[in-house]
């Protein structure tokens, strides 16, 4: 995997630069703040940019805002020390494919990774939890606009809420669901057409920045 770090402090780009290539990844460029990402995303194309929140002259929820409005394909996992549930909600309202904190074992950080790589949303079960409580709060009246969410099937909503608590892989929605892979992966294309996303991970954003906590819930 082709990644781009995105740090202030150059001691901890050094660190991980070293792990990442430990484990077969290829670092191609560093930032130190969110203006260089932008223009180094746009240069390098990288499969996956790093993305640390507090640094100067842009930080990275700005930066991943920009960056995932730009170029609708590029994957922003946020590295932060920042447990902040604001920040969190933040992030993936953003467009983040994850959220990871920098105190993570380094198993579960290249296994999140390679969640990230695959489309699919990079949380521990702990934020992924924080984000389902959020996501589950009434919302405030939505405008007929939200056409696609509300023709969202009963079975398709269970499929979304349970990739908004972090099951997101089809094997694991078919174990909780009682259904085949095939029928799950079915599902996830019918909630991906009707919501004009295309990935997981975007469903999940939608669904956070739209407050559908009561449609999928309903």
């Amino acid at each position: 995997m082709r990644i781009l770090i995105v740090d202030d402090h150059a001691l901890f780009r050094d660190g991980l630069r070293s792990l990442l290539q430990s484990r077969g990844h290829e670092v191609v460029g560093e930032a130190k703040n969110g203006l260089q990402a932008i223009d180094l995303v746009a240069q390098l194309h990288p499969d996956l940019v790093l993305m640390d929140v507090s640094m100067p002259e842009m930080n990275g929820l700005e930066a991943t805002r920009e960056l995932t409005a730009r170029q609708s394909d590029v994957k922003v996992v946020v590295l932060t020390a920042s447990e902040d549930n604001e920040t969190l909600f933040d992030a993936i309202k953003a467009g983040a494919q994850g959220y990871l904190l920098k105190n993570l074992e380094a198993d579960e950080f290249f296994s999140l990774l390679d969640r990230a790589s695959q489309g699919e949303p990079a949380l521990t079960p702990s934020l992924a939890r924080k984000l389902l409580q959020e996501f589950a709060k009434p919302a405030p009246v939505r405008a007929a606009a939200e056409q696609g969410a509300d023709e969202l099937t009963e079975r398709e909503r269970d499929v979304l809420e349970l990739m908004v608590e972090g099951v997101t892989s089809n094997r694991k929605l078919a174990h909780r669901l009682g259904l085949s892979e095939n029928t799950v992966k079915f599902h996830v294309r019918n909630i991906l057409d009707k919501l004009r996303l295309h990935t997981r991970a975007e469903a999940v954003g939608y669904a956070l920045r739209k407050k559908m906590g009561e449609s999928v819930k309903s």
